[in-house]
């Protein structure tokens, strides 16, 4: 997948622990975790809202796209 997740990293800028953003989000850590690792297949919309309102950022802070050479084919949207 093409989509990469920079929690990790805007979480270590802000000197936030995982589980002060999760009690600040209303997320338990263990989905957080899954998103910080890159092993969440989606997030809504208003999980994205409430970590960037939290962290201070720009969706594009947290989410990076980085093509690979597969990543440019014709596929249809999933």
């Amino acid at each position: 997948m093409a989509i990469h997740v920079r929690l990790d990293r805007v979480l270590l800028e802000r000197r936030m622990s995982l589980t002060e953003l999760a009690d600040r989000v209303g997320v338990t850590i263990a989905n957080l975790s899954i998103l910080k690792t890159g092993k969440a297949r989606a997030i809504r919309f208003s999980t994205l809202d409430a970590l960037c309102r939290e962290l201070g950022c720009q969706p594009g802070d947290i989410l990076s796209f980085e093509p690979g050479p597969s990543d440019w084919g014709d596929d249809e949207l999933e």
